[in-house]
């Protein structure tokens, strides 16, 4: 799974550790945590918000790690060494089963419902297990965005002799990727708020922020880019390259590609993300 994160290259891997660790900070920083706070990770995956936050609780908090996923799940059992204060739970955001009406202060989502098809249902569910008084926070990357603004931008480079290619490949994960990507760019940061209002929360606030063509840090190992996929459900651009091209574009591609990146030609980065913060209404109002 790293692999296709990064494709082994220092660079993207530097990226992507940091990108993580302001998506797992500005969640807990939203969370406003006490020290005995029992938080549900939903979606934790290999546990990046969730033993974050074990750093930033007391002895007396807690940690419920809810995932669909068993291997993840499994992972964060091993990372947490019999830790007591983790609990373990096989759930989808979108029917929490084994989690209490009203049993937890917190509930935290790093990238979880860009998977789901019932988005408003999970907003329901978190609404569900919270106490009175208890705090949403939760990130989303609104890959809406790019998709609209710069539909055919794999790479991070535009204007270049092989852009007739790169649009070659683009259609491959039209065609591939359509159906299951479809929960990523189904919805909003207007429709997070909305999901969070109807479901009974109060106090909203949505931190967004997009970036059109922003700077990028170039990367210098093009054959590195092609080993990772631009989400997990998604083939490696090499993979869609083999799919999309002959052996001679693959040339081609490869030879411009190179280049750019032994170059450090500047790269662009078009995207946009979502922080959200909300709580379920006190008992006496």
């Amino acid at each position: 799974m790293s692999a296709r994160r990064d494709g082994g290259d220092a660079t993207l891997r530097a990226r992507h550790a940091t990108d993580l660790a302001g998506f797992r900070d500005g969640v807990l920083d939203r969370a406003d945590l006490k020290p005995d706070d029992v938080l549900l990770d939903v979606g934790c995956g290999t546990g990046l918000i969730g033993f974050g936050a074990l750093d930033r609780l007391g002895p007396d908090g807690r940690v419920i790690f809810s995932d669909v996923s068993p291997d993840l799940l499994d992972q964060c059992r091993r990372t947490a060494d019999g830790d007591e204060r983790c609990r373990f739970v096989r759930a989808p955001a979108e029917d929490l089963a084994g989690v209490a009406d009203a049993s937890v202060d917190v509930v935290t989502t790093r990238s979880v419902l860009i998977y789901s098809d019932r988005k408003a249902t999970a907003f329901a569910e978190f609404f569900r297990v919270l106490r009175p008084g208890g705090r949403l926070s939760l990130f989303e990357p609104i890959n809406r965005f790019a998709l609209r603004h710069r539909p055919d931008d794999l790479f991070g480079w535009a204007g270049t002799p092989v852009d007739d290619l790169v649009a070659k490949v683009s259609d491959v994960y039209r065609d591939r990727t359509e159906a299951v990507e479809r929960p990523m760019v189904d919805f909003d940061e207007r429709d997070l708020m909305a999901w969070a209002e109807a479901s009974g929360f109060e106090a909203i606030e949505l931190d967004y922020r997009a970036r059109l063509d922003a700077p990028a840090e170039p990367i210098s190992d093009w054959e590195a880019l092609k080993r990772t996929a631009p989400n997990p459900l998604a083939p490696t651009y090499g993979e869609a390259i083999a799919a999309a091209l002959t052996d001679d574009e693959r040339e081609r591609l490869d030879a411009c590609m190179t280049a750019l990146a032994a170059a450090g030609t500047p790269m662009r980065r078009t995207a946009a993300t979502a922080f959200l913060r909300a709580r379920r209404p006190d008992r006496n109002r």
